[in-house]
């Protein structure tokens, strides 16, 4: 644990140039207690004790405004930034070094009790105030912009942004911030590729309602 407490800390000292030192991270982003209290939170879980990881994970909901249900899969090295306002649903999967925004929402479509929310990559990078709903999958190194709404799945090293969220760059090498994507947290996005759709069409009628 002091391992993986060590890793968190210095994903952050690396990403986030807010960061002054360690005793700042560990005392100051809500976003990594969050994920603290969920790797304790999640053992419960898997051990049958589902009221008990529950009860804990509102409280942690409380404490740092970061909701992750009991039951999702957490990577190493995530990193919530602000924290405030994210939801991530019982059947979500993260990989090792995400980095997701305020107000992101891994939500489900589906009333299935199987799986329903989405799976995340390594070092995907998910803009503010995001919604990706459904059983979909993000690739390794790709990006989602702010204020996106994603119901497909993305290539790995792809962006997409916009309502629905389209293909607007891509390669591995594609900053978040680049022109032609999305900023993170503004959500600022720049012009389409040609070879991305010019209309999309809304997703098939599937509502949209995020739930745990």
């Amino acid at each position: 644990m002091l391992a993986r407490l060590r890793e968190d800390v210095a994903a952050v000292l690396e990403r986030d140039p807010a960061a002054k030192s360690s005793v700042e991270v560990l005392t100051c982003y809500a976003g990594l207690h969050a994920v603290w209290a969920h790797v304790a939170i999640h053992r419960l879980w898997e051990g049958g004790f589902h009221l008990t990881a529950r009860l804990l994970s509102q409280f942690v909901r409380f404490m740092t405004g970061v909701e992750i249900h009991p039951g999702a899969e957490l990577g190493r090295r995530v990193v919530i930034d602000h924290g405030m306002g994210v939801v991530i649903g019982e059947t979500a999967e993260v990989g090792d070094d995400v980095h997701m925004y305020h107000g992101v929402t891994l939500g489900g479509n589906s009333p299935d009790p199987e799986k329903r929310h989405p799976t995340l990559g390594d070092g995907v990078v998910v803009g503010a105030n995001a919604t990706l709903l459904g059983d979909i999958r993000v690739g390794d190194d790709a990006r989602v912009g702010a204020g996106s709404v994603l119901t497909k799945d993305v290539p790995a090293g792809e962006t997409w942004a916009g309502v629905p969220a389209v293909h607007v760059a891509g390669g591995e090498s594609e900053d978040v911030s680049d022109d032609g994507a999305e900023d993170a947290e503004t959500g600022e996005v720049g012009t389409v590729d040609d070879d991305s759709p010019a209309e999309p069409s809304p997703a098939d009628g599937t509502e949209v309602e995020a739930d745990d």
